[in-house]
């Protein structure tokens, strides 16, 4: 008997962010090479029908409004009703905003990041993106930013670079 008969496959779309950086322990840079990941999906041991694929590779402050629109566009592509979306947190909420505003009507979109690169150790990342999946298959349709251990809905979130967590607003 197939245990995920029930669950629909979920899209994970890429784009960067801390979640993905590596670092250069000559220059004490922070650069992209490959994503984590498939790393990260086999040490949570997910098992999901899941496919994935990457859009970009770069820091969110660096996200253009072509950015943005190419992320649409693939979340209005996508045959999946149910997306996750990494993504560095400088600009998520912005992009949540724009997806929000796009009017994906059926589909639920989480976005989730890292404040401390996967590489590092002592990352978020890795509970972020568990409870983004768990987020995608739970939630009613419509956008959201999923950090330490939360969901808000794209609109209600901004991100508090005074304790480094995101909170609900309005």
């Amino acid at each position: 008997m197939d245990d995920n008969k029930w669950v629909s496959s979920i899209r994970i779309f890429i784009t960067g962010g801390t979640f993905d950086k590596e670092y250069n322990e000559l220059t004490g840079q922070l650069y992209f090479q490959d994503s984590h990941l498939p790393e990260m999906l086999k040490l949570g041991r997910a098992n999901l029908p899941l496919e994935v694929r990457t859009l970009m590779m770069i820091d969110s402050l660096q996200m253009t409004a072509a950015d943005r629109a190419l992320i649409i566009r693939q979340c209005v592509a996508a045959p999946e009703d149910r997306i996750v979306i990494t993504h560095g947190t400088d600009t998520m909420t912005e992009t949540a905003s724009e997806l929000a505003a796009a009017g994906l009507a059926g589909k639920t979109i989480v976005l989730t990041g890292a404040m401390v690169p996967y590489k590092f150790g002592s990352s978020d990342g890795l509970f972020n993106l568990g409870s983004a999946l768990a987020f995608a298959q739970t939630l009613p349709a419509g956008v959201y930013v999923a950090m330490n251990g939360r969901y808000f809905p794209a609109n209600r979130v901004r991100k508090n670079r005074q304790t480094g967590m995101f909170e609900a607003v309005g």
